[in-house]
């Protein structure tokens, strides 16, 4: 794997590592709801995610990340349409997306 693959995967990761810690072990929407800067932290961690998966696709098609392209529209959504971001539709994805997107990239990174 490309150097600049690994880079961009450790970015995602540590991304990941990051909104699990801005959450803590109470993750609590409503909590998350009423806390501007944890939804920007989180909003901008997503950005970085969406960006790297970008990236790694630009440079290694065959690189597997189930719902790449998601992701990327993810990003491109938080940036501009900040405006219209939902947050409910934010915590679906950190409560279901996340996880599944934490397992893979660990999987990339130690092959």
């Amino acid at each position: 794997m490309q150097r600049e693959v690994l880079k961009y995967l450790l970015d995602i990761s540590e991304s990941i590592d990051s909104i699990y810690e801005f959450l803590g072990d109470n993750r609590n929407f409503s909590d998350y709801q009423s806390n501007k800067l944890l939804r920007r932290g989180v909003e901008r961690e997503l950005e970085i995610i969406g960006e790297a998966v970008s990236r790694i696709l630009k440079l290694d098609e065959g690189i597997e990340i189930s719902d790449s392209r998601r992701i990327v529209d993810l990003r491109n959504w938080v940036i501009h349409g900040y405006d219209k971001v939902d947050d409910v539709i934010i915590w679906g994805i950190i409560s279901r997306d996340i996880p599944k997107l934490k397992d893979q990239i660990e999987k990339l990174r130690n092959n």
